[in-house]
């Protein structure tokens, strides 16, 4: 159902209590309240996110939401047109819009703002050359934008809300080229070859529903495409990878000795790959397809550096080494898809995030919108629209002496007095010495959490709640779980002492000290995956079940019996955080989750309801 009225804001963007009978225009507005504590103290500085007003300068438009506005009125003036013959679009797109907009679903029905996501992208594909100056315009300063800031690349930004549903919109534009490609094949604007990049495990593992071989495959789960079109989709060629993967690999691993013996008084030893080498360990599938559909998922940390604007330069301590390893992710990222069109051609990137913005040290403002973006379904629209869950915040706490609530920016407020980056810094430290104003923040958090699994329970609901934890670094993260979780210290004479967790729910070891072989708390992190120390050992004996069907899964997704029956704890647990919320897999009966970057790269559960950091 198209949006059709919003709650009035005033200039300080806070509610008026006003509805009004029209939708929200694009404009970044954040749906968190101001504290009741008014007054903030100098150490508590925040982005303040915009669309570039009052900082463009003639050289560099900051700017893009006028764009978006007149581009949602001519999508929705089109969409409006009750004749498909007068869409300006080939059958088979006009076919899948219909599809879209009027089939009946027996399950999940494609939300407005995925649709007009799609629809976006198809209008600027077909349309906007056909309709005159106006569709010339808009594609014309597409073009601008991307020239100053990826020459290269042709790049086109969605900006959707996290939980709106960016998944569903890569397969449904998969399927509208794919479609179009096998029964178009000689046109230049559809094509059957896509590389989807992201940037971590995480959004890698959930993605490999957008392969039209995936037991969970969207376009048959989810009905995306007509029953008959579907035999179309097995001829798409699909690679998902991590942006990681473009960097070049050495072929030839040589200790610095043995190095220097070779290469003697000649020129340096060339042992990393070419660039043809590493796409064809990164994407073998794609070799011999022209001019491929890029989708950058969590777009927001690829880019290009500004050479001549502020960078990480000015920057100092932890603000400068964030700066420097996003720039230097951003920058294997940008370049890999650079040698991708090199090499392969690359037709269009699309980008989707729910924050397309710059990030700090990228030499362009912080926090301003990137200037390809073409369509925007904020945070404030999911919300109004009842797509994602109503965020509470806190506008006050009971920590005595501060003018702004400590719980609104966290670890900011006690970051002094927590381990540094890295997990050996932990050790030192006690588990049961945090914070008080984070062990206060949790026992709030947990007190709501514990109210709602009764609630959940009383309503007969067979998974429980999930409750996480995003802490700051890797120390920090270790500590946290073993005060949630429980942990075992060890005494002056070598023997060892359980120390249980402080929340009977989140236990992970019983009234007896034996640990749960399913535990109920998972410490998410990339030390944790590399320990060994992950899972219980009894922990395949009692997820014997949902592990099986995760071999079948693999067995029927790519073929590979060994990879299925060679499961190692890191898979098993990186299973486990995909599927937590789902009835039958191995994530069903988890409650906590520890983790760093959980909520940056992107997590696919919806049984989520408490959120601390």
């Amino acid at each position: 159902e198209y949006p059709s009225r919003h709650w009035e804001l005033d200039e300080h963007g806070q509610p008026t209590q006003r509805i009004l009978e029209k939708r929200r225009r694009a404009e970044f507005i954040t749906p968190i309240p101001k504290p009741r504590k008014r007054r903030g103290s100098p150490t508590q500085q925040q982005i303040v996110y915009d669309e570039g007003k009052g900082i463009s300068t003639q050289e560099q438009q900051y700017d893009p939401t006028p764009i978006i506005n007149t581009i949602r009125h001519h999508v929705d003036q089109w969409r409006n047109i009750p004749n498909p013959h007068d869409w300006r679009v080939t059958p088979e797109t006009a076919r899948l819009l219909q599809h879209w907009r009027h089939h009946n679903f027996s399950s999940f029905r494609p939300f407005l703002c995925q649709v007009e996501a799609v629809e976006t992208v198809i209008w600027l594909t077909e349309v906007a050359p056909k309709v005159g100056k106006i569709g010339k315009d808009l594609l014309a300063h597409l073009e601008n934008a991307n020239r100053e800031a990826n020459p290269e690349l042709m790049r086109l930004a969605l900006k959707m809300a996290t939980g709106s549903g960016k998944t569903t919109v890569m397969a449904m534009l998969i399927a509208w080229q794919t479609i179009n490609a096998v029964r178009h094949p000689n046109s230049k604007k559809f094509t059957r070859g896509f590389l989807v990049v992201t940037p971590g495990l995480t959004v890698k593992d959930r993605l490999r529903v957008l392969k039209p071989n995936d037991p969970d495959s969207y376009y048959q789960s989810r009905e995306l495409v007509p029953n008959d079109m579907l035999h179309d989709l097995n001829h798409a060629r699909i690679v998902i990878t991590n942006y990681h993967s473009f960097m070049l690999r050495e072929r030839l691993e040589l200790s610095r000795g043995s190095r220097s013996l070779l290469q003697g008084r000649g020129k340096s030893l060339k042992t990393l790959e070419t660039e043809g080498q590493m796409l064809q360990r990164v994407m073998p599938d794609l070799m011999g397809i022209k001019n491929i559909m890029v989708f950058n998922d969590e777009a927001h940390h690829c880019y290009r550096q500004k050479p001549d604007g502020d960078n990480e330069s000015t920057l100092k301590g932890d603000e400068r080494k964030e700066a420097q390893k996003n720039n230097e992710a951003a920058r294997v990222w940008i370049s890999g898809l650079e040698i991708v069109n090199r090499k392969l051609g690359i037709r269009r990137v699309i980008d989707l995030s729910a924050t397309p913005f710059f990030l700090q040290g990228s030499g362009y403002a912080e926090g301003v919108l990137f200037p390809w973006t073409m369509s925007d379904f904020s945070l404030m629209d999911a919300i109004e629209c009842g797509i994602v869950k109503l965020p509470r915040v806190p506008v006050a706490d009971n920590i005595p002496g501060g003018e702004v609530p400590k719980f609104r920016n966290l670890w900011q407020h006690i970051r002094t007095r927590m381990p540094k980056k890295g997990r050996g810094k932990a050790k030192t430290l006690d588990p049961l010495s945090l914070p008080v104003e984070l062990l206060t923040a949790l026992e709030a958090l947990y007190g709501h959490y514990a109210q709602t699994l009764e609630l959940w329970r009383k309503e007969g609901v067979s998974i429980p709640p999930c409750f996480i934890v995003v802490c700051n670094n890797t120390s920090t993260s270790k500590l946290v779980f073993d005060y949630i979780s429980g942990f075992y210290r060890e005494n002056e004479d070598g023997s060892t002492t359980l120390e249980n967790g402080r929340f009977l729910l989140f236990r992970n070891f019983d009234e007896y000290g034996t640990p749960l072989a399913l535990p109920r708390t998972l410490l998410i992190d990339s030390e944790q995956l590399e320990s060994g120390e992950a899972l219980d050992r009894g922990f395949r004996k009692m997820a014997a079940d949902p592990i099986e069907r995760f071999r079948r899964e693999i067995i029927e997704r790519t073929g590979d019996r060994r990879q299925a029956e060679n499961l190692t704890d890191q898979d098993l647990l990186r299973e486990a955080m995909n599927t937590v919320g789902k009835p039958g897999r191995l994530g069903e009966g988890i409650r906590c989750v520890v983790s760093v970057s959980m909520l940056t790269e992107g997590w696919d559960a919806q049984n989520v309801t408490h959120v601390l950091g």
